[in-house]
């Protein structure tokens, strides 16, 4: 996976967001940062969407430390309603499912879009057992968040295919699974994705 430095947030925008605009927030992974794989191209056609849109950059990500990632986002990440909508990828698709398991909003959020996410340990990579370690409250979670999608690879060799879709049927998450994709990393051949704009814009046209 691609480690760039990058220090602060990404804006798809330099305005303030206004009531009804939606608002997404993109979570990287292991090892990864805001410049890495599809994550500038889907930024970019977002805001062209009208979005507003901001990457995280999440701390070490060469050792991630899950309480420093809740910590991120909850920094990161103002009022959440029902304009706002999160796309994440590898391990922070879990990272976004704790935080959002802690706000526990009044109304549910737009909708979610995971990408190669997991809530078990991943045998390769036991660094990230904090991660998983307790079980999430998938019924809280339904409630929070008004969409749900989960994506995956049928090879990816990092995350098993079986692992994301266990993790879509426990949140009730529409699953889309594509024959050969792998980690959706660059190095797969990912700059682009345009089946999470796709689902996002299903989504928001709701």
């Amino acid at each position: 996976m691609e480690d760039m430095e990058v220090n602060s947030h990404w804006r798809g925008n330099n305005m303030s967001s206004t009531p009804d605009q939606q608002k997404v927030y993109i979570i990287h992974g292991y090892r990864a940062s805001p410049g890495s794989h599809w994550f500038p191209w889907l930024r970019e056609r977002l805001t062209e969407a009208g979005a507003d849109v901001e990457i995280l950059a999440m701390p070490t990500p060469q050792e991630p430390k899950l309480d420093a990632w809740i910590t991120q986002v909850e920094a990161a990440v103002r009022d959440i309603d029902s304009h706002t909508y999160f796309v994440a990828h590898s391990l922070g698709c879990i990272t976004t499912l704790r935080y959002l398991q802690k706000q526990n909003p009044a109304k549910p959020i737009g909708g979610i879009v995971l990408v190669s996410g997991f809530a078990k340990p991943l045998p390769e990579l036991p660094m990230l057992d904090e991660f998983t370690q307790q079980a999430l409250d998938d019924e809280r979670l339904i409630r929070s968040v008004k969409r749900r999608a989960v994506i995956a690879a049928k090879d990816d060799s990092i995350v098993p295919h079986a692992y994301s879709k266990e993790l879509a049927e426990r949140l009730h998450a529409d699953f889309y699974e594509v024959e050969h994709g792998g980690h959706f990393l660059e190095s797969d051949g990912y700059t682009a994705l345009p089946l999470v704009a796709d689902v996002l814009a299903g989504m928001m046209a709701e």
